[in-house]
C-alpha cells in the first residue's frame, strides 16, 4: 500500500507545493493527492508536473475534484477534459468525485437514471484517455451505503469506474467497513483514512464546516485515536492488494499529526505481514 498526504490537508495554511512535496518525502510518503483546485492554480506554472514530483521520489496518487455532473453536458465534459489533461500533465490515472448532491434515499429513479447516464459519458471518455473515474463513499451522494454504492456500479458497468472508499464515511453509513471492503475490493482503486472521536461529532465533516476556515475541528482525532478501529480494519487488508491510501486530515496541527499516523499505519501494515 503507498501512502500520499492530501494537498486540501493545508487548504487554509501558506504552504508551497515545494515545502509539501519536501514534507511528504521526508516522513516517509510515497505520494501526493492533489486537490482539482490547487492543481487548476499550479496549471500555468509549467515547472510543476509529474517530473518535478518525480524529483522527490514522490508520485500523483490521484487528482481530486467535484466533476459538475448536474451542469449542461457541455460544461460538463469541458471541466472533465480540463481535470483530464491536468491529471496527465502530474502522471495520475485517477480522478475523484462526488456522485450527485442528494443521499440515495432522496434521489428519485429519473434522477438517478440521469446521473448513470452521465456517469457513462464521463468514463468513456476518460477511459479514451487511459484514465478512471473514482467515485468516492460519502454521505448526501448517491454512494452513501454499500447497497446503493454496489447498485451504481451494476448500473454503470464500465470497466473505467471505480471506487475511493472512505473508511470513515463507510462507518459513518452504519456498515463495518471490513464487510464492505471485501463487498467492493474488486472495484477499490483508492482508500482515504480519517477519524473521529465519536458518531455524535461526525457533522464536523460537513462540506459546509469542513471547508470552512472559521469551521469546528472539535472531534477530529488521530487514525489510531477514534471510534474507527484501523488496526482491525489494516489487518483485513489483503497484502497482495495494490491500492493507494491517502491520510485525509482536516483539523489543527497538520504536519505533526501526519507524521505520527503515516508511522502507525507502516507499523500495523507490517504487523499484518509478518
Amino acid at each position: 500500500m503507498k501512502l500520499s498526504i492530501c494537498t486540501i490537508s493545508f487548504r487554509h495554511h501558506l504552504q508551497s507545493i515545494d515545502q509539501l512535496a519536501q514534507f511528504a518525502k521526508t516522513q516517509g510518503f510515497q505520494g501526493i493527492e492533489l486537490w482539482g483546485v490547487h492543481a487548476k492554480n499550479l496549471a500555468d506554472d509549467l515547472h510543476y508536473g509529474a517530473d518535478w514530483l518525480s524529483s522527490y521520489g514522490l508520485e500523483t496518487s490521484m487528482l481530486s475534484d467535484y466533476l459538475p455532473l448536474e451542469a449542461p453536458v457541455s460544461v460538463m465534459m469541458a471541466e472533465t477534459e480540463r481535470l483530464s489533461s491536468l491529471a496527465r500533465r502530474w502522471g495520475t490515472n485517477k480522478i475523484r468525485t462526488f456522485v450527485g448532491k442528494k443521499g440515495s434515499s432522496d434521489t428519485s429513479t429519473k434522477e438517478r437514471e440521469e446521473l448513470i447516464f452521465r456517469l457513462r459519458m464521463l468514463c468513456d471518455y476518460l477511459e479514451s484517455k487511459g484514465q478512471y473515474l473514482l467515485v468516492e463513499t460519502h454521505p448526501n451522494t448517491l454512494t452513501d451505503n454499500l447497497p446503493s454504492t454496489m447498485q451504481l456500479l451494476e448500473e454503470t458497468n464500465h470497466p473505467s469506474l471505480r471506487v475511493n472508499f472512505d473508511v470513515l464515511h463507510i462507518w459513518e453509513s452504519g456498515m463495518d467497513p471490513i464487510v464492505a471492503m471485501k463487498q467492493l475490493r474488486p472495484y477499490i482503486s483508492h482508500f482515504h483514512f480519517k477519524n473521529i472521536a465519536s458518531r455524535a461529532q461526525l457533522g464536523v465533516f460537513a462540506p459546509n464546516n469542513v471547508y470552512a476556515a472559521a469551521g469546528s475541528r472539535e472531534g477530529m482525532v488521530p487514525l489510531f485515536e477514534g471510534a474507527v478501529d484501523y488496526g482491525d480494519f489494516l489487518a483485513e487488508v489483503d497484502s497482495n492488494m495494490e491500492v493507494d491510501a491517502s491520510l485525509e486530515w482536516f483539523g489543527a496541527n497538520v504536519k505533526s499529526v501526519l507524521a505520527k499516523d503515516v508511522q502507525e499505519v507502516k507499523k500495523s501494515l507490517q504487523l499484518v505481514q509478518l
